[in-house]
């Protein structure tokens, strides 16, 4: 059962999530994460309000699912799969991110400087976290889809817009880490 702890090669997580696309393909469905915002806004009466939120939001209740299986998911592999060993990470990377403040850089994936409840008492790590969620939801909703759907989905369907819009994500992620990313930190 050792594997299980390990990171999984593409040659096995590559063609399982290509079987899982081709099973929403074969019944019609695609695959995204943030719809599921726009369903739980409609459940949440946001229909009264605003013409974008009427619809029947049980045709989403399968990817309801998925979003909650996702939350159960890594909360299985970061309290029982997770067996603490180092990230593999370019020790370079490790030097910079530790001099910008990540000192668990290289020993965890969700370093503690922006994922511990400290975050929240931070006024620069409360305004980070909502321009980001502001720009990531704005992102999402503008690009009609989230990274997830177009990268994974879009792309799968060989559909040109998605292939626009992940070419614009990896813009946005080279600008984000090379030159706003030193600059917050």
């Amino acid at each position: 059962m050792n594997w299980i702890y390990q990171p999984w090669p593409w040659y096995i997580s590559g063609p399982l999530i290509a079987l899982v696309l081709f099973l929403l393909l074969m019944v019609g469905k695609g695959f995204g994460m943030s719809s599921n915002l726009r369903t739980m806004c409609t459940l949440c009466g946001a229909g009264k309000t605003t013409d974008f939120f009427k619809f029947d939001w049980k045709t989403q209740r399968w990817n309801l699912l998925v979003a909650l299986g996702t939350i159960i998911g890594g909360f299985i592999a970061a309290n029982f799969l997770s067996n603490d060993t180092a990230v593999l990470m370019n020790p370079e990377v490790i030097t910079d991110l530790q001099s910008k403040g990540f000192i668990d850089a290289g020993n965890a994936y969700m370093p503690d400087f922006l994922f511990s409840n400290e975050i929240l008492t931070d006024p620069k790590g409360i305004l980070l976290l909502i321009i980001g969620g502001i720009l990531v939801g704005f992102g999402a909703r503008y690009a009609g889809g989230c990274t997830s759907g177009h990268a994974i989905s879009g792309l799968s369907n060989l559909q040109l817009p998605s292939l626009i819009a992940v070419i614009g994500f990896f813009i946005g992620g080279l600008v984000m880490i090379h030159i706003i990313f030193p600059l917050i930190f």
